[in-house]
């Protein structure tokens, strides 16, 4: 059985975000909850019957994939499972971003930046609210559900995916036509930071073990494939590499972003980008890591032409 895709309205830049129903008739599964707007809600009770709902299992910790789930917990008796990173982001939240901060600092970012994109980071935050008790999705999820939980550091690094039996509930690790990075942040468990190209080089290959599967995704209607997708982020990836490769090496993040793209402005949207950049920058610093990646799961060939022409010109 193939879980159901329900479609949920957000408020965010996003658009619309997919949570998915999986129906296995004493018991009722429900993956990711949308925004925490009355909209969702209204459109979540019109949709599930919350008297059979057992459990709610979330992709990632970011608001318009778990905003329901503490309304949910309260309104059932479903078991809320999420990432254990993400249980643990939110127990230490006031600590990470202090520390995350001290890296966008390290990246050439001035204070005026900071103090407005702590106040943007601050403010998103609020209406996020987890149940008071949540399991651990990669240690507690009943093995009678047959869902595997696999770690995927794709869009953040607490991504998990949810696979099934010819299925994939992938969250935003896997979305058509958006070329993403896992962002800049703090290593949740070592408290460094979180190298989002060695994590990415890892997910790779772990997405390739999909390619039999039915892709669910968290936005967008479809994915043509799994290799489909990759190739278009790794593309899109070198290609993007190569127009930053005259200037990359020898100015900072800050100094880059300030360069290039002169008329970005929104706080977040040049955060996004800085992930990007040292996503890039951890590549050419060591872009055997892909390399391998690629050769294990047979993409290589296909991308060893912009591969190369990068290598080259270092």
């Amino acid at each position: 059985m193939i879980p159901q895709q329900l479609t949920i309205e957000t408020p965010y830049m996003v658009g619309p975000v997919h949570c998915y129903t999986l129906d296995l008739g004493d018991e009722l599964i429900l993956f990711d909850t949308g925004p925490p707007t009355e909209a969702g809600r209204d459109l979540l009770k019109a949709h599930l019957d919350l008297s059979r709902l057992s459990q709610i299992i979330i992709t990632h910790g970011h608001i318009d994939h778990c905003g329901q789930a503490a309304w949910l917990a309260q309104n059932s008796d479903a078991d809320v499972y999420l990432p254990r990173l993400d249980i643990h982001k939110y127990e230490q939240s006031e600590q990470r971003l202090s520390a995350l901060f001290s890296l966008i600092a390290d990246l050439g970012f001035r204070e005026s930046y900071i103090e407005v994109l702590r106040e943007r980071f601050t403010k998103s935050a609020e209406p996020l609210r987890f149940p008071d008790h949540c399991k651990v999705a990669e240690e507690e999820l009943p093995p009678r559900l047959g869902v595997e939980v696999i770690g995927c550091p794709g869009h953040s690094q607490t991504d998990l995916i949810y696979a099934g039996n010819g299925w994939a509930v992938t969250g935003d690790t896997l979305l058509r036509g958006v070329f993403q990075s896992p962002l800049l942040d703090v290593n949740l468990e070592t408290g460094g930071r979180f190298r989002n190209y060695q994590a990415y080089c890892a997910s790779i290959v772990k997405l390739a073990g999909l390619r039999s599967k039915k892709i669910l995704p968290g936005h967008r209607q479809h994915v043509v494939s799994v290799e489909h997708t990759l190739l278009f982020y790794l593309n899109k990836m070198l290609r993007r590499v190569d127009f930053l490769l005259p200037q990359i090496s020898s100015r900072s993040v800050a100094e880059l972003i300030n360069e290039l793209f002169p008329s970005m402005i929104d706080v977040f949207h040049i955060y996004l980008k800085a992930s990007e950049i040292v996503f890039m920058k951890d590549f050419l610093a060591q872009p055997v890591l892909l390399a391998s990646a690629l050769k294990g799961i047979d993409l290589y060939e296909s991308l060893e032409e912009p591969f190369c022409n990068v290598a080259e010109k270092q």
